[in-house]
């Protein structure tokens, strides 16, 4: 079993830059993909970011390419989300998720929120 535990949500002006990490426990990630989404209120969960184990490809939503980077350090066991230029659109309940062939294991969230 596999847990995701999220940090380092908050709040920010727009513009203004986060760090989320996301730490994990139980089993050693270096061959999963990890992954970044999100949840605003009354919106569907949305696809962020996410970072092959193997490799370390890079994927990005539309939305965030240019402003947000995913990184991994599989020695921790973390997975990070540099979020920059922030908008107010950004604003959400942020998941790191783990895959093998599909996105099995879920962290609780760290809320996200930017005032313009």
């Amino acid at each position: 079993q596999v847990q995701l535990v999220e940090s380092g949500g908050g709040s920010v002006q727009a513009g203004g830059s986060l760090r989320l990490s996301c730490a994990a426990s139980g089993r050693t990630l270096s061959t999963y993909t990890m992954g970044w989404f999100r949840q605003a209120p009354g919106k569907e969960r949305e696809f962020v970011a996410s970072i092959k184990g193997s490799g370390g490809s890079t994927y990005y939503a539309d939305s965030v390419k240019g402003r947000f980077i995913i990184s991994r350090d599989n020695a921790k066991n973390t997975v990070y989300l540099q979020m920059n230029s922030l908008k107010p659109e950004d604003t959400a309940l942020y998941y790191c998720a783990a895959a093998l062939f599909s996105y099995d294991y879920w962290g609780q969230g760290t809320q996200v929120t930017v005032s313009s």
